[in-house]
């Protein structure tokens, strides 16, 4: 898997946060069908900081389709 990097986390859903949805094209995911980017650090606006999950597709020709039409 190409190394990318992560969006801000501000702008991402809650479900793409909590790993529910691809980090990137924002497609529901299901144990064993996904790729685990790991424990993610943020500090709020607040300056709280709290963990994030991103998950992504494991397939990551088909995540990009699927990125670039919720684009257009």
């Amino acid at each position: 898997m190409t190394v990318r990097e992560l969006p801000p986390v501000s702008s991402l859903t809650e479900q793409q946060r909590r790993g529910r949805r691809c980090t990137w094209c924002g497609y529901p995911l299901a144990p064993g069908t996904d790729v685990d980017l790991g424990e993610q650090r943020a500090t709020a606006k607040n300056g709280a900081a709290y963990s994030w999950f991103p998950r992504a597709c494991a397939d990551t020709g088909e995540c990009a389709q699927q990125e670039a039409q919720a684009r257009q």
